[in-house]
């Protein structure tokens, strides 16, 4: 038997899920150049305290270079250092970029304005060549259930709960979930991934977000 005791914060109130619907469908290769485009657009608008979680170390260093090279935002990438100096150096600055994989999506505690923007760049599905969920999924097919509902979607969902559930920590935080994958609202098993997620007011309208984390960037400017 269980209790579901709900949420002590106000999802709707306090943050944003933005979906890029507008950009292409990523990709194994990398990402394109509309999502690197689109992330950096997200973050300057914050202002930093960007936690970028994504679904590959390559996807995290080039998001890395490519900020280095066309901002000065202060960018912190998995791998060059220990991951709780990462996090406190992060935490430490304004106006910088947290970038990592899997080691970030769980266990990351940033209250307040220390994290305004958790960009995500795409479903977090894990690879089908992983060995463990290749043998799970063949084995849900041998028994005639669906081996990527149960396996594969699952998964995803799991992690992508614990990736936005990096956003609002107290009751006081605010703050948009930038998700680059348009399957999280146009895939017919987007509903499934969205329950498992907080209930975030939605928006596919980058002006809106963008506005939005200018103010939270910037709170001293207009109305918060």
């Amino acid at each position: 038997q269980g209790s579901d005791l709900g949420s002590p914060f106000n999802y709707r109130k306090q943050g944003i899920l933005y979906v890029a619907a507008d950009l292409p469908r990523p990709g194994r290769s990398g990402l394109s150049e509309a999502a690197l485009e689109r992330s950096l657009e997200l973050a300057e608008a914050a202002g930093g305290g960007v936690l970028g979680l994504f679904s590959s170390y390559k996807a995290a260093k080039q998001a890395a270079e490519y900020f280095a090279k066309e901002s000065d935002l202060q960018i912190f990438l998995q791998g060059e250092a220990p991951i709780n100096q990462l996090i406190d150096d992060f935490a430490a600055s304004k106006n910088s970029c947290l970038f990592g994989t899997l080691s970030l999506w769980q266990g990351v505690d940033l209250p307040g304005d220390k994290c305004r923007l958790v960009l995500i760049d795409r479903i977090p599905f894990p690879r089908p060549n992983d060995p463990y969920i290749s043998a799970r999924t063949r084995a849900a097919q041998a028994q005639g259930r669906s081996g990527f509902a149960e396996v594969s979607l699952s998964h995803a969902a799991l992690l992508l709960a614990q990736g936005v559930g990096r956003l609002i920590r107290t009751h006081s935080d605010r703050g948009v979930v930038a998700v680059l994958d348009q399957r999280l609202i146009n895939a017919r098993y987007a509903g499934y991934l969205l329950k498992s997620i907080p209930p975030f007011w939605r928006t596919t309208d980058c002006q809106t977000v963008l506005g939005a984390l200018g103010r939270l960037g910037n709170p001293g400017e207009g109305d918060k």
